[in-house]
């Protein structure tokens, strides 16, 4: 579960802590990850060691693991049930863009 006093820092740690539970589940290396994601073994032994990696290469590392849908949900367009849900949160001081 997230909370929602994470940093940056620590999201990036159990981010890193996920892919290395979901590589071991695999039965992966970290070389042999590292070769199917595209990337050097350098960088993801970096990366599962600080949670420090581009973007590029995070995408690269999910979509090597079958999980590029969780990255769907990433600033996912908010929707509202009733018109009342809407009102609510933008008077909690929450702006709505309209395009």
């Amino acid at each position: 579960m997230i909370d929602v006093f994470d940093t940056p820092a620590s999201m990036a740690q159990t981010v890193a802590a996920r892919v290395k539970q979901r590589r071991i589940a695999m039965r992966l290396t970290q070389a042999e990850l590292a070769q199917k994601a595209g990337l050097p073994l350098a960088t993801y032994r970096r990366f599962e060691q600080s949670g420090q990696i581009a973007l590029d290469g995070l995408l690269h590392i999910a979509f090597a693991l079958d999980c590029m849908s969780d990255f769907n949900a990433l600033f996912a367009t908010q929707t509202w049930a009733t018109m009342n849900d809407m009102l609510k949160q933008t008077k909690q001081g929450k702006r709505v863009r309209h395009d």
